[in-house]
């Protein structure tokens, strides 16, 4: 590695570092190691073929994104459809999108170190109850189109599975409609496109509506008649709206679901995300509500304390039979969305929502008799008798409308537009229609918002910069993020988030292209999709890539229909039993459960190894219904299977495809490819492989990658045209495309060379993690040389007799300063180890010390020397109050509490509260900031 190649700031050991690991492990050199961690039938060390071939140093790569970015024209948008210009605060753009401590942290399931975004992602569920007038809303979800078929989904339980139509309004955004559809298909869900204003009455065998307020014309319906008629039907309401709309419009409150997108709300269009969607419920359908909530608890002191409440995740218990696979949510835009609320308060907002619907009422009145909607808030649709010549004229001054249809426009209104924006757009629509039936329009907002608006304190206490930036560093604070230490979580793979990768994203002619403009306004974004399309298809072996899908579980999801879209087009749709090994991601079963498959599980061998038997006599039982195969690979017990390629053959000879979770891809670039060894689809995690942060818990992106035969099948779009059969699964054509320059920085900077170093070292680190742990914990599985790949299961179980779990493990880790492990996943009572490749060799050592000094405090309790209830493992994680409480009553002393080593007195990050009760809070279920009244 050349010292000033981007290869050496990412990998972590330095050369003389890597050497010695090998010797530790046990080789002599890397490529022998190589060989004897993966078996012989599954190396296949294929040359990648990635331009550059030496990869481009950091200067480099940011001059080529400078040079394709260049080519993306940036026009003022009015077109409206879902997507808005916004502006983010500086305050928030610099202290949180921009600030390593909030983009690199992890989902909050250790919630004594992440108190800070919990708090914050409890703010904007606040921020949606309050603006929606329902009851409790989850912590996001990928957009509005996702929201809107979880939506569905819900009311298909809710009719007991039984009532097949769902019927949409005809005024609901064509893509979320497009998404709906796809998402109906594996279900059986029949979803019917009507007006609803004019149902007289909704049969029995509906299970659902969905409408929109305002609609996509702009026009703003009471739906509450429609609410009472589908409630005499037994079926659920389901409302999209636009939370700015909402701060002056009375909320939908007889909808039984709200839902929509939180990108006006400060996050950038970037040609169509990562925007956070919300779904907001009344308090009946909240143990049904997808994705996570933020709750209210307590700890150990007594002091309240923040968690992830009624997150079941329930396709890690239900699995296949989950109602969803969400798992990633939209973490880090949800907390921007909620901040900028917090930023503007109540006042705030209603001066922006006012200012846009005074902008829209004036240029109404230019229109006159042409205007179709005689209600609207910030959407204007106009009759013309020439629509592209209206949109030609438009782009001459500099702005994007909307062409509906060959003699319809419209225009959409925003807070981006200025004094002297607003001047043109008026004067240039006033030129073209001549003035000739103007009329003052008014247009006072028709169901005017009687409700009052974000009380609680939060909202109305940060309003200063200097307020707001303290606020913002406070909560950071209470949060451990790889700024802070390794995160080493298995399966997740937490590695470096490079400065040069993440500086794109805030470049305008990234963020400022709204997904439907001309082609030819996104000339640059269509090259750089085009790059990293064909390089992740080099690197997993396959054909042809979708970038649509916008998180893991999403991309199986899609990686399934596509599967099923190719048997159906075969005349083979009777295929539909998914095998899947019972060591497999909870998400799997649950993506195979709602698009549409049956699922039989396979078993594993002792050693964690895939039953080659079991899966050879239940795919020739099911031979004539066979579709698929689901295997992560490696496994997810960290090893990789020898018999990959046989049980593929065996998949294949009985009729069905394969699908290869991509979760442990990282144990694959450049050594071997799903594609290499026969698989024929495969998801790739661009937020754990490819180093897109993971936001605190979002955003994601699952792209698909497949075979030849099934490249005409991956998913389309609606609204732009992407020649594929399938349906959407994302509301934008090319999903969270913002985040894209990210995987296209660090694949072109480290190039063939680095991708495959990268992989090595991964494996090197969790050996040598392995090695220096196995004489003091178990290691459930490894291969036959005693390896494991690129992560690996440490066994607590042994420790069960004298009352120590995996849990007080991970709790006194924080005490260390170290996020936990991925806990009791996949084996129950264990802990699934990850370093990544970009841990360096001193935070390995530091992290050993720490596991092997808590395996001493384990012996105490063994010997007798230390009963469980009083230890220190018993007791953590210890808080600083805790520590300085005035009594001290423990049988261990403060400072072996605080600094149990001694690499801790130079640094030491404190957890922000002990442990949390997790009963209290599911027995209290509080998901809201308290009110003026608790306060009091």
């Amino acid at each position: 590695m050349a010292p000033d190649s981007y290869t050496s700031r990412h990998i972590g050991p330095r050369q003389e570092e890597i050497k010695e690991m090998i010797e530790e492990v046990g080789y002599k050199s890397v490529e022998q190691f190589v060989e004897a961690t993966m078996p012989s039938t599954v190396l296949v060390n294929r040359p990648l073929k990635i331009s550059p071939a030496k990869g481009f140093t950091e200067p480099e790569a940011i001059n080529r994104l400078k040079e394709i970015a260049s080519k993306n024209k940036i026009y003022k948008s009015l077109i409206g459809r879902g997507y808005y210009g916004t502006i983010l605060p500086n305050v928030i753009l610099r202290n949180l999108l921009e600030n390593p401590n909030w983009y690199t942290s992890y989902t909050p399931y250790q919630p004594e170190i992440s108190q800070g975004r919990l708090e914050s992602l409890l703010n904007f569920q606040t921020m949606v109850t309050d603006l929606t007038g329902m009851d409790i809303a989850n912590a996001s979800l990928l957009d509005e189109a996702t929201a809107a078929q979880e939506a569905m989904v819900l009311s298909f339980g809710h009719g007991k599975r039984k009532k097949h139509r769902y019927l949409v309004d005809e005024n609901v955004l064509t893509q979320t409609v497009d998404v709906i559809r796809t998402r109906a298909q594996g279900l059986n869900i029949t979803v019917e496109q009507v007006d609803l204003s004019k149902l007289d009455k909704i049969d029995d065998d509906v299970c659902g509506v969905l409408a929109s307020y305002p609609g996509a014309d702009g026009s703003i319906n009471d739906w509450s008649a429609l609410a009472q008629k589908a409630k005499a039907a037994g079926a659920l309401t389901t409302i999209t709206s636009d939370l700015l709309a909402l701060t002056i419009l009375e909320p939908p409150t007889y909808a039984d679901v709200v839902v929509g997108s939180c990108q006006r709300f400060g996050v950038p269009m970037g040609f169509g995300g990562p925007h956070a969607g919300f779904f907001a419920v009344k308090d009946e359908f909240k143990r049904k509500i997808p994705g996570r909530i933020i709750g209210v608890s307590k700890d150990r002191l007594g002091d309240p304390a923040y968690r992830l409440a009624l997150q079941t995740r329930e396709q890690h218990i239900r699995r296949d039979k989950a109602t969803s696979n969400i798992c990633t949510a939209q973490a880090l835009l949800a907390n921007i969305s909620a901040m900028y609320a917090v930023y503007h308060g109540s006042a705030g907002l209603k001066v922006i929502a006012n200012r846009v619907h005074d902008m829209t009422s004036k240029l109404a009145a230019v229109f006159g008799s042409h205007l179709k909607n005689k209600t609207f808030f910030d959407t204007l649709t106009v009759s013309v008798d020439n629509a592209e010549d209206v949109r030609l004229r438009a782009l001459q001054f500099g702005f994007n409308i909307w062409t509906v249809d060959k003699n319809t426009i419209s225009i959409s209104l925003d807070e981006q537009i200025t004094a002297d924006d607003f001047q043109v757009i008026y004067d240039m629509f006033d030129d073209f229609f001549n003035a000739e039936s103007k009329s003052a329009i008014s247009n006072p907002i028709v169901f005017p918002r009687s409700k009052p608006l974000l009380q609680e304190p939060v909202f109305n206490k940060h309003h200063s910069e200097t307020d707001m930036m303290r606020y913002l560093t406070r909560l950071q604070a209470k949060d451990l993020s790889l700024a802070d230490a390794m995160i080493p979580l298995g399966s997740c793979t937490m590695k470096l988030n490079a400065a040069t990768a993440m500086a794109p994203i805030t470049w305008p002619e990234f963020t400022e292209i709204h997904p439907f403009v001309p082609r030819d306004q996104a000339i640059g974004y269509l090259e750089l999709i085009r790059e990293l399309e064909d390089d992740l298809a080099e690197i997993t072996g396959f054909a042809g890539t979708s970038l649509q899908p916008n998180s893991g579980a999403q991309g199986e999801f899609t990686g399934l229909r596509t599967i099923k879209a190719y048997l159906e087009a075969k005349g083979q749709g009777q295929r539909d039993v998914c095998l899947i090994p019972v060591s497999a991601h909870g998400t799997n079963p649950a993506s195979a459960a709602v698009a549409g498959m049956k699922i039989i599980p396979v078993k594993c061998l002792s050693n964690g190894e895939l039953d080659i038997s079991d899966l050879e006599e239940k795919a020739t039982k099911h031979s004539k219904d066979l579709a698929a195969l689901m295997v992560t690979y490696p496994s997810t017990f960290g090893v990789y299977e020898p018999r990959i390629r046989d049980a593929i053959d065996i998949i294949h000879k009985n009729g069905g495809q394969v699908y290869m979770d991509g979760a442990n891809m990282n144990a694959q670039v450049g050594l071997t490819s799903p594609g290499d060894l026969g698989a024929d689809v495969c998801h790739l995690n661009l937020h754990k492989t490819f180093s897109i942060p993971h936001g605190g818990g979002g955003p994601g992106v699952g792209p698909i990658c497949v075979a030849q035969h099934l490249v005409p099948y991956l998913p389309g779009h609606k609204v732009i045209p992407l020649d594929h059969e399938m349906g959407a699964v994302s509301a934008a054509p090319y999903g969270s495309a913002l985040i894209l320059p990210i995987s296209w920085s660090y694949i072109k900077m480290l190039g063939p060379h680095g991708l495959r170093a990268s992989s090595i070292v991964a494996m090197l680190n969790a050996n040598y993690l392995k090695k220096k742990l196995e004489p003091y914990y178990d290691i459930v599985f490894e291969n036959s040389a005693g390896l494991c790949a690129h992560e690996f299961i440490l066994d607590i179980r042994p420790f069960k007799s004298c009352g120590v779990e995996a849990i007080d493990v991970a709790k006194r880790l924080q005490d260390y300063g170290f996020h936990a492990p991925t806990m009791s996943w996949p084996v129950p009572n264990t802990l699934m180890v990850e370093p990544t490749e970009s841990e360096p060799k001193s935070e390995l050592d530091r992290f050993i010390s720490a596991l092997i000094s808590i395996r001493g405090e384990i012996k105490m309790i063994e010997d007798g020397t230390m009963k469980y209830e009083n230890s220190v493992l018993a007791n953590a994680p210890h808080s600083a109050k805790d520590l300085i409480n005035s009594e001290w009553n423990r049988p261990y002393t403060r400072a072996q509490a605080a600094y149990p080593t001694k690499n801790l007195l130079r640094h030491k990050f404190w957890p922000a509260v002990t442990r949390v009760d997790d009963s209290y809070g599911d027995k209290n279920l509080i998901c809201t900031c308290g009110s003026v009244e608790n306060y009091a």
